[in-house]
């Protein structure tokens, strides 16, 4: 009892830099082309196109959420906000990384706006669960928006605030996302990528709170 105790307390608790798993000096392989629109996964990406990434839980229902919006051009899953340089599936569940599962959104801000991401990302899942979500526990699904700019960055701020407004008026908790500039992002393996386009009935954990989110004006980018 002990023992399994231990283990979900190092799931709870992000590990210091000095208690991280050591990783490697090589990324991952993992697959060239989306799945599912077939555009490189790495890029180049075509001129005008920006950057997002979100951590919402379980990536693999987070990343369908995100591709079968319109005017994203390409997404990927993998991880971010962690110490291990080029971490395995297996090793981020652990908690040991200190990673949080994510998803590289790129798309054409003409077609859909930062904005615009940020309501379907408040609206995908619950932010005020911790390092959870719902029956996935540990750092590794925590709430996370990592930003490209101050632009995003003071956007992403600005949804906070309101939607934790919301939902205090809807009787919800506070919201505990993480909200920080862009660290770097480790591409997840080939299985990974697009998940639910390759298992249609695979897992997907993803469930909101019900309590819409309207994105303030200051926030649009």
């Amino acid at each position: 009892m002990f023992f399994l105790s231990d283990m979900l307390n190092k799931k709870y608790n992000m590990p210091k830099p000095e208690e991280a798993l050591p990783g490697r000096d090589r990324p991952m392989p993992t697959a060239s082309k989306h799945y599912v629109s077939k555009r490189p996964l790495k890029g180049p990406y075509p001129e005008g196109l920006e950057t997002a990434m979100f951590g919402l839980g379980c990536f693999w229902g987070a990343e369908r959420l995100f591709w079968e919006t319109e005017g994203v051009w390409v997404t990927a899953v993998g991880y971010a906000g962690g110490y291990t340089p080029n971490p395995t599936y297996q090793e981020t569940c652990t908690g040991l990384t200190g990673h949080a599962e994510v998803v590289l959104v790129v798309f054409h801000p003409k077609v859909v706006s930062y904005a615009d991401l940020l309501k379907i990302f408040w609206e995908a899942h619950d932010p005020t669960q911790g390092m959870r979500q719902g029956n996935d526990v540990g750092t590794t699904y925590r709430s996370a928006i990592y930003t490209f700019g101050d632009a995003q960055q003071e956007a992403a701020l600005a949804s906070r605030d309101a939607y934790e407004a919301a939902l205090k008026e809807a009787g919800r908790g506070k919201i505990t996302t993480e909200i920080a500039p862009a660290p770097e992002f480790y591409f997840a393996e080939e299985d990974h990528q697009q998940y639910l386009a390759k298992n249609p009935f695979g897992y997907c954990g993803l469930k909101g709170t019900g309590v819409a989110c309207a994105v303030p004006a200051p926030a649009v980018v």
